[in-house]
């Protein structure tokens, strides 16, 4: 009498997966499916473990009030203009004791810390779980971390007035763009997004102003929703003058 066949094991949860990941993996082969099943029970409970964190960060971040949130390349080194364009931005932001936030690791996010920090400002970190190390810069009076991107995108948002975007990658666009597209439908009022970088960002203004505008896909009036600035006094007053209108 032949052997049964062995049956696939079924493999333990990978724990070196983030939470992200864990929550949008497709699988493939029968042993992938198998332990599709078993992630499958945990995904409602997984709902709990992302109201959780919802909690915790306001919670943490309720002493937060009318900050700016500041975004931009992690890869940006200390001897950048830009580097020290964010510094100084962050500096004087503090010196008006507006609290400064960032995605908490390096780069312009150092950068920012670094320049609420000295001021002696409110420097707050949001990072974030990845599957590799990014770490956090040394320059944070509150640091959080995050599992779940869309909580942390909330954050942001939540206790923040206005962003300035210096320049970055996919991670920079993303939240340019959803700040943007939420100014845009209304759900978010009197926020000013500020691109800082003429240079950096001459480029992606023309093609919404010619190509995105022109085929109909946005209006005029939505190119009004950001600003191009080289200089950290003038993105500061755009702040504050945001915020005076508001109040």
């Amino acid at each position: 009498m032949a052997a049964d066949a062995p049956v696939p094991s079924e493999r333990p949860i990978d724990r070196s997966l983030t939470e992200d990941e864990l929550l949008f993996e497709r699988f493939a082969t029968v042993e992938e499916r198998q332990r599709a099943t078993a992630l499958r029970v945990s995904d409602s409970w997984r709902v709990l473990r992302i109201m959780g964190e919802f909690v915790w960060g306001f919670d943490n971040l309720a002493s937060i009030e009318n900050g700016v949130s500041i975004f931009g390349s992690a890869r940006t080194k200390p001897n950048d203009r830009y580097y020290r364009d964010a510094v100084e931005v962050a500096r004087l932001l503090a010196e008006h004791r507006i609290p400064v936030i960032t995605g908490g690791g390096p780069g312009i996010m150092e950068a920012g810390n670094r320049g609420a920090k000295e001021a002696g400002g409110e420097s707050v970190g949001c990072n974030i779980e990845l599957p590799f190390e990014q770490g956090n810069n040394p320059y944070l009076t509150k640091n959080l971390l995050f599992k779940f991107f869309f909580v942390r995108k909330t954050m942001f948002v939540k206790y923040a007035t206005a962003f300035i975007v210096f320049p970055g990658g996919y991670g920079t666009m993303d939240e340019l763009f959803e700040a943007l597209t939420l100014i845009q439908t209304g759900k978010v009022k009197s926020f000013p997004v500020i691109l800082f970088g003429r240079a950096y960002w001459e480029g992606m203004v023309e093609w919404l102003s010619r190509t995105v505008a022109g085929a109909g896909n946005i209006d005029a009036a939505d190119l009004t929703l950001f600003h191009v600035t080289d200089d950290p006094e003038e993105a500061v007053r755009i702040v504050l003058d945001a915020r005076s209108r508001r109040a």
